[in-house]
């Protein structure tokens, strides 16, 4: 239902958010070992959300990304829109460019309920909601 690339999203500011708990800075090179993700993918993927303004950077020896308060207060549907726009949560169940109440494809209808709970989902999701699972070892950020 997302891209590849929204999913490494993902992936990787639920990490950055879970290391910002401890106020750490988090490098690409870390990021993508913890996610599995090929370095140079998700190092464009963070300049895009960092330009965004979905996530912080620092350079130097210290720094790296990380989320302040107002950060892990983002939700997930924040990272959807900035990666993939807003076609999960308004396009069509079949793809199709033109789909509507007055011109429904066949499963407009059932696929409308389906949008709206996955929008309500990914809205209430917010990035510091998984820090605490995560740690645990309950949730898991890689295959």
């Amino acid at each position: 239902m997302v891209s590849k690339t929204c999913k490494y999203a993902i992936r990787a500011m639920l990490f950055v958010a879970q290391k910002s708990k401890y106020n750490t800075k988090v490098g690409v090179k870390q990021i993508a070992r913890a996610i599995d993700s090929p370095e140079p993918f998700i190092a464009k993927i963070l300049q895009e959300l960092r330009k965004k303004g979905l996530v912080l950077s620092a350079k130097g020896p210290t720094g790296g990304f990380y989320l302040d308060s107002a950060g892990l207060k983002n939700s997930l549907a924040d990272i959807v829109n900035a990666i993939d726009g807003d076609k999960l949560f308004t396009g069509c169940g079949l793809g199709l460019k033109s789909c509507s109440a007055k011109k429904p494809c066949p499963i407009h209808n059932e696929f409308a309920v389906v949008r709206k709970q996955i929008k309500s989902i990914m809205q209430s999701a917010k990035l510091g909601d998984y820090n605490t699972s995560l740690e645990l070892g309950e949730k898991y950020l890689k295959r």
